[in-house]
């Protein structure tokens, strides 16, 4: 099994450029469900994530071209199957994203039960609730494993729709349902990330009639047909997280090429608490941590604007090298605390209760034997092994190879002592 393994190499310089977003790219790839003609996604990074949506599309009738790197072509001029391949949905969760598609153009989807990092509960039931509200019928066969979505001969019909957590996957799979329903639909509580805006600009630009993408009420006014497009992916704001940290953690500086400051604020704040300096450009963001005496904060994670999730657990490997004592307050999943074990096996000291994490900075980190328990916390074992004494052994790299491209050779890049193994 592969394996990262990472050495105390000093300070990263340098520059490196953010890849396209993982969590926007699927369900952009998902939404070329919709429609007979050929959509282009402009920009898609080559993510183990991205290789199972493919080949979760190719089983639905989809025609991948992804000869071209900086490109995939995707056409489904018929849907010859509306049933998710098992194997395929369990490894990953976000092929949830095809049922709303599915159910607009063909009337019927069967989803296996998600896989995906267990990070916590992630219940599907506001995708439901959506679907239902949209007049289809919903069986949940959990004794087959199975989830069967039906719409009546009528077809979808537009209603208002509160969401009672603003979940991003249930606003992308309602929002890309209801672009094909008769009438208006209304998503009431609905996510704002940045992602749902760059899904929502790929179906307008297809010819969906949706406004206020990226506000709490979102307005889809139904059409016939949806026509095919050319579209780029945003770059993925968890990878500018993660190397601002590397930055951080490591005293260095880098300059983080075509990232976008205002999907990052919150990190962009809470590094500038701790005293790292951070310069705004029109090309990126520049992070420069050498010569700094860098103190500890408090971070709360929420649904964006807030604090992100996925972000928290790099953060956490940075907040034990700083000065002082830090309160991590994850609202988000339940299960995202994993990683503590994995940090405290090199040093760390960090105590949990509940949702609360207290970590006591100015800690010295030795090298461990550590897991990536899920994807982001695999990055945080990552950079606490690049100011770690010693070697830094990660397992169960799967889970970083899920969502970052070219990890490795882009710390490389910034003069990290790291390397992937293989072992049998």
């Amino acid at each position: 099994m592969a394996k990262i393994l990472v050495n105390n190499n000093g300070p990263l310089h340098g520059e490196v450029t953010i890849s396209g977003a993982k969590n926007s790219v699927l369900p952009l790839l998902a939404a070329t469900l919709l429609t007979k003609e050929t959509c282009v996604i402009e920009g898609a990074p080559d993510l183990v994530d991205v290789k199972v949506m493919k080949d979760i599309l190719r089983g639905y009738g989809a025609t991948v071209d992804d000869s071209n790197k900086d490109e995939l072509r995707v056409s489904t001029e018929e849907i010859i199957s509306v049933e998710g391949n098992p194997e395929l949905v369990g490894i990953m969760r976000a092929s949830i994203f095809t049922m709303g598609p599915l159910i607009a153009r063909k009337g019927k989807a069967i989803m296996p039960l998600p896989g995906g990092c267990t990070i916590g509960k992630r219940p599907i039931d506001l995708h439901l609730k959506g679907f239902r509200a949209l007049g289809a019928e919903v069986e949940e066969d959990y004794e087959n494993g199975k989830i069967i979505v039906t719409v009546p001969e009528t077809g979808l019909k537009g209603d208002v729709i509160y969401l009672d957590f603003p979940s991003v996957g249930a606003t992308e799979n309602i929002l890309m349902a209801a672009t094909l329903a008769k009438g208006t639909t209304i998503i009431e509580n609905a996510a704002k990330e940045p992602e749902i805006i760059d899904l929502a600009n790929l179906l307008n630009k297809m010819g969906a009639k949706i406004k206020s993408a990226g506000t709490d009420m979102i307005r889809i006014e139904g059409v016939e047909k949806l026509s095919g497009s050319v579209h780029e992916v945003i770059p993925d704001r968890i990878e500018t997280g993660t190397f601002m940290l590397a930055a951080a953690i490591t005293r260095g500086d880098i300059f983080i090429k075509n990232a976008l400051p205002g999907h990052v604020r919150p990190v962009i704040a809470k590094l500038k608490e701790c005293n790292v300096n951070i310069d705004l450009t029109p090309d990126g963001i520049y992070v420069d941590a050498r010569n700094k005496n860098l103190i500890a904060t408090d971070i709360k994670t929420l649904p964006y604007p807030g604090f992100p999730t996925d972000i928290q657990s790099p953060f956490m490997a940075f907040l034990t090298t700083v000065e002082g004592e830090s309160v991590v307050r994850e609202t988000v999943f339940e299960n995202r605390f994993m990683h503590v074990v994995e940090l405290n096996r090199m040093g760390a000291e960090i105590s949990t209760e509940n949702r609360e994490a207290i970590i006591p900075g100015g800690k010295k980190l030795y090298g461990a034997k550590v897991r990536a328990t899920d994807l982001r916390a695999g990055a945080a074992m990552v950079l606490a092994g690049l100011v770690a004494t010693g070697t830094t052994e990660v397992s169960e790299i799967y889970h970083i190879e899920r969502g970052y491209e070219n990890f490795v050779e882009k710390f490389k890049s910034l003069g990290a002592d790291i390397m992937k193994v293989d072992h049998d």
